[in-house]
């Protein structure tokens, strides 16, 4: 009976939640999908074409410029903001005051609004008033001195630093609650067997925390496929197209052209790629663990 009223009572206080997920997340997927096989203006009779707009995401060579672009903002993440929020936890998670201050400084961006972040970062990439480009000259390295968001062939990776910048902090407080978590036991045992440093860190401490790792990945993966707002406000996905990512190809193609059975297209389109690259970052974790076992 007691077990009972508890199941109650969970299903009681996860049905606002539920319910509100569904209708702002889970029914707008799949009206989105549904309109992705019409050709469809917003205003008035949606026409059904089948595969069509499918069909020609597929041929268009600005989709698989952004879904290059999607790509390199994704191995940035998984390999830059994770490692990085990783060794920053391992060597703040202590509580005296300089690591506290230091946390709050890493930890400082995620307050801050997007525009303001991507308005910060055009200065500092700005060719003329930038800082970037005066520290190149004061250093004598003039030579060095771009147009870091105006060359088409480094655009694209001029947006990896505030990128990298701007969420760190998050997978930087995962990784601590993770670590904090971990029984005193441990490293009592650990400290008597003789292990420390990068030994204890590699045999004890990430075996411990893999299962968080996973789920920072996972976090990674789905917010690079969603990358938008730093782009639009630094690049607007130019300049032609170089730094064009699915969301913005999505924005530029629905709210511009008024295609918005195409850009509910291209919105499937991103959500199953994104399903795919978390799926096959499952596999290979579970692979590595059943070939550990």
């Amino acid at each position: 009976m007691n077990a009972l009223r508890s199941r109650r009572f969970i299903l009681t206080g996860l049905a606002p939640a539920v319910l509100l997920y569904t209708l702002f997340v889970f029914v707008p997927v799949i009206w989105s999908a549904y309109y992705g096989f019409f050709n469809w203006s917003g205003i008035g009779e949606a026409k059904y074409i089948g595969l069509d707009n499918y069909a020609e995401i597929l041929r268009d060579p600005v989709f698989w410029r952004a879904l290059k672009n999607n790509v390199i903002f994704v191995l940035a993440s998984v390999f830059g903001q994770v490692p990085l929020a990783l060794a920053l936890a391992v060597l703040l998670h202590k509580s005296n005051w300089l690591q506290r201050f230091l946390r709050s400084a890493v930890f400082l961006p995620m307050v801050l609004s997007t525009v303001v972040i991507g308005m910060i970062w055009q200065y500092f990439y700005h060719p003329q008033i930038g800082i970037l480009n005066f520290l190149l000259d004061s250093l004598g390295l003039s030579s060095w001195k771009l147009d870091w968001l105006s060359d088409r062939d480094i655009a694209i990776y001029s947006l990896l630093p505030p990128l990298i910048w701007s969420y760190v902090g998050l997978y930087l407080i995962i990784f601590m609650s993770a670590l904090q978590n971990i029984p005193g036991e441990i490293h009592d045992a650990a400290k008597i067997d003789g292990v420390s440093g990068a030994r204890k860190l590699a045999t004890i401490t990430l075996p411990i925390i893999k299962n968080t790792v996973q789920v920072a990945v996972i976090l990674c993966i789905s917010g690079s496929l969603k990358s938008f707002d730093l782009v639009y406000i630094m690049t607007k996905g130019g300049p032609a197209h170089a730094t064009e990512l699915l969301a913005t190809y999505m924005y530029n193609s629905t709210f511009t052209t008024y295609r918005y059975g195409f850009g509910s297209a291209i919105s499937t389109t991103i959500m199953l790629i994104s399903l795919l690259l978390i799926g096959t970052s499952q596999w290979l974790a579970n692979r590595n663990k059943s070939k550990q076992t």
